[in-house]
């Protein structure tokens, strides 16, 4: 059992405010994972005073670039070589596969590696002068104290892409960690506190909404940075809104993988419930909208359910498992409701449906689910349900499968299928939403990521990321 008693407040390991604990317990079968120090806003109080006092007096925003270069650079390491324990700890916590906290934590160094390079190139200063001889210096420095504050269900990676580029910039940063994952959060405060960075540059605080409002509320906090639902991202754009705080959000999607008439049926099956259903449904860029051309469809619908039948549900730590169980008993319920709302809209069940797989009635098990004659009114086809549910919609033409696409209100992922690339490239430029794949091309750490409407604000990722974290300031001379 993994426990942490005290809180990680500006690099030191201190008592909470208060005696409240967090007791995290396995989705698979309810074991007791560990216990961790719930912090409380008193706790937020004494994190953003020595965050504020190491901004706004401390060495670490005026230390040359190359110098906090070193120390990520040092953090990067020890992160990496605690890789496979922390992928254990994230799927006891949440119940995602192993299969999927391994590869996420295995990819973490690339990522931070990218904002490395973004920071030895970004032109912390650069001299400007106009056609007529004014001079300017102008100058990105650090944004200040920033609030990040992630969910649950990839952590290190939420907490990373805004911790690592916060600190490349200067800024101060306090992570505020979901309740259901307070363990690894608290784990990468002894990662935080090896690597050597200055007192009061990192706090950790798991904690629950109120005191996440609390913070993100908290006049000390400079800048939001934030991940998680499109409801809790209004919420923060409006306190952020009133205080004229700087955010970043990056919240939901509903993504649609676009088959085109010339697809490789053979791929589009396999890979669509795994593009669906990974991480158990539970992600921001599953492809949970599968649009086909009436003329393939039948055709489409029956691979894709065949192959959808082979996923493997069980105990998140067999290597052999693909889809987990779901972080809590009320987002499993919130799943089997969107099923039924399927089905009393008329859609078409062709895998999975209501109740637990076999066998699997302990524990927050759903049964990955694929629907077909869907029309994009429906909410299953309109919401982001945040399980493993796939919902299958025929179109006419290309015209009628780049409108369906876009009507939603999110606007994060998606992609197409052709064995055509420029086809695909044409389509995808077609699109609103900031990330599209081509054929399920991967994509890299030092292009930005990020959502249109309703999927956010702002960009992660390489220099786009990096400079969400700082100022311009124009000095002329």
């Amino acid at each position: 059992m993994v426990d942490f008693d005290k809180l990680f407040i500006g690099g030191q390991w201190v008592a909470p405010a208060a005696n409240g604990t967090i007791e995290v317990r396995s989705p698979h079968d309810d074991t007791l994972v560990g216990r961790a120090a719930q912090a409380t806003d008193e706790d937020v109080d004494r994190a953003v005073a020595v965050a504020r006092s190491a901004f706004d007096e401390g060495t670490w925003p005026t230390l040359a670039p190359e110098a906090r270069q070193a120390l990520v650079r040092r953090f990067n390491e020890l992160h990496a070589a605690r890789a496979t324990e922390i992928a254990a700890l994230i799927t006891a916590e949440n119940g995602s596969p192993a299969w999927f906290t391994q590869s996420v934590q295995a990819s973490l160094q690339a990522q931070t590696d990218a904002y490395l390079r973004a920071a030895e190139t970004f032109g912390w200063e650069r001299k400007l002068t106009s056609p007529d001889g004014a001079r300017s210096l102008v100058r990105s420095e650090p944004v200040g104290v920033v609030a990040a504050v992630i969910p649950w269900n990839a952590p290190h990676q939420s907490a990373l892409v805004k911790m690592i580029p916060a600190l490349l910039a200067g800024c101060t940063v306090i992570l505020k960690a979901s309740p259901e994952t307070a363990l690894d959060g608290l784990l990468l405060g002894e990662i935080f506190a090896e690597a050597g960075f200055p007192e009061g540059v990192v706090s950790i605080l798991p904690a629950g909404r109120e005191t996440s409002e609390y913070l993100v509320s908290h006049p000390g906090v400079d800048k939001i940075a934030f991940t998680g639902s499109t409801t809790a991202g209004r919420r923060i754009a409006s306190i952020a809104g009133q205080q004229l705080k700087r955010v970043s959000l990056e919240l939901g999607g509903k993504s649609a993988s676009i088959v085109l008439d010339d697809a490789d049926l053979d791929v589009v099956a396999q890979v669509s419930p795994q593009l669906a259903f990974g991480n158990n449904g539970e992600s921001c860029v599953a492809h949970t909208r599968l649009l086909v051309p009436r003329s393939r469809y039948e055709e489409v619908v029956a691979a894709v359910a065949a192959a959808a039948e082979q996923v493997t549900v069980g105990d998140p730590a067999d290597p052999a498992t693909f889809v987990g169980p779901l972080v809590t008993a009320v987002q499993k319920e919130r799943v089997q409701a969107y099923i039924q709302s399927g089905i009393d809209e008329g859609a078409r069940l062709v895998v999975g449906g209501l109740g637990a797989p076999d066998g699997l009635d302990q524990g927050n098990y759903v049964r990955p689910t694929v629907f077909a004659d869907v029309d994009n009114s429906m909410r299953v086809a309109q919401e982001e349900i945040f399980g493993p549910v796939l919902v299958i919609i025929p179109f006419d033409d290309e015209d009628d499968a780049v409108r369906i696409a876009n009507d939603s209100p999110y606007g994060l992922g998606g992609g197409v299928w052709t064995t055509d690339p420029d086809r695909g490239l044409a389509l995808a430029r077609r699109i609103r939403t900031g990330t599209f794949l081509v054929n399920g091309a991967p994509f890299g750490f030092d292009a930005p990521f990020g959502g249109f409407k309703a999927s956010g604000i702002g960009r992660e990722f390489g220099a786009s990321g990096l400079g969400h974290y700082v100022e311009l300031k124009n000095i002329a001379f």
